[in-house]
């Protein structure tokens, strides 16, 4: 997927994005990271096509996205948005089910197809002994596993998740990174997410996009551009730069 000079407003006044070029690598994880208002979610839903850039295209196996159909899009891009609302009494299996939607015709349904694909999105999200349970009988760490499952059944080859690991404690956090890391080394998917955390950035992501007022100001691997200059220039924070054989990379907060 290639970004190409892309600016947005919701008001068309102020650019929320502001001619933004850059590139999602096949087969990696890309995490966007950047202080609140920056413009990441704003980014991830141009790159979806649930806003429509001011200036500027996406261009997605080399084919501008807005000259896909729906469902055709629907194929090949998968997205978790950060809030998300179903009934209550909905089970996981049917939710799941949904991700199907884009796969079904009147003219040619393949049930078979349909469950095969939640058996083996339950199965890639651990969900299989919880596919009769309802969704307000889950914890929050398994409902955001359910809406991963859910987007895992469309079988795209590139899945979004808009801050995945907010409202989740540290064990359902890593649960979820941890998931989302074998998704990617087990089937290849192409991952594109939004974090807060730096430090799980770091440690999740082949490629990190840095943003600040609407701007994409480097990408790369962690190692090659977090570094004290960086986190003081992005979030106005001196850290320290540490590493070590069982971490990796990682920064500490040391003041302002």
């Amino acid at each position: 997927m290639e970004i190409n000079n892309i600016s947005f407003s919701y008001d068309q006044k102020v650019d929320q994005l502001k001619s933004v070029q850059g590139e999602i690598p096949h087969g990696k994880i890309t995490t966007i990271i950047g202080p609140n208002g920056c413009g990441k979610s704003t980014l991830l839903g141009v790159m979806s096509q649930n806003f429509a850039p001011r200036a500027g295209q996406i261009i997605l196996d080399g084919k501008a996205i807005p000259a896909y159909k729906p469902k055709e899009l629907a194929k090949k891009l998968a997205v978790v948005h950060q809030h998300n609302d179903a009934p209550s009494d909905l089970t996981v299996e049917k939710l799941t089910a949904f991700g199907r939607l884009p796969h079904k015709s009147l003219f040619s349904p393949n049930q078979e197809e349909d469950e095969q694909a939640v058996e083996w999105a339950l199965t890639c999200t651990n969900l299989l002994d919880k596919r009769k349970l309802t969704i307000d009988q889950l914890s929050g760490g398994e409902r955001q596993r359910v809406w991963i499952a859910m987007a895992l059944a469309q079988k795209t080859s590139l899945l979004f998740l808009d801050e995945p690991t907010t409202y989740l404690d540290i064990f359902y956090q890593i649960e979820l990174l941890e998931l989302i890391r074998n998704l990617n080394e087990r089937y290849g998917l192409t991952i594109v997410m939004v974090l807060h955390d730096i430090n799980q950035a770091i440690r999740y992501s082949d490629n990190i996009m840095v943003m600040k007022n609407g701007e994409l100001l480097m990408q790369g691997a962690a190692q090659e551009i977090i570094t004290v200059e960086l986190i003081k220039r992005i979030y106005g924070v001196d850290v320290l730069i540490k590493e070590d054989e069982r971490t990796g990379l990682y920064i500490v907060p040391v003041g302002i």
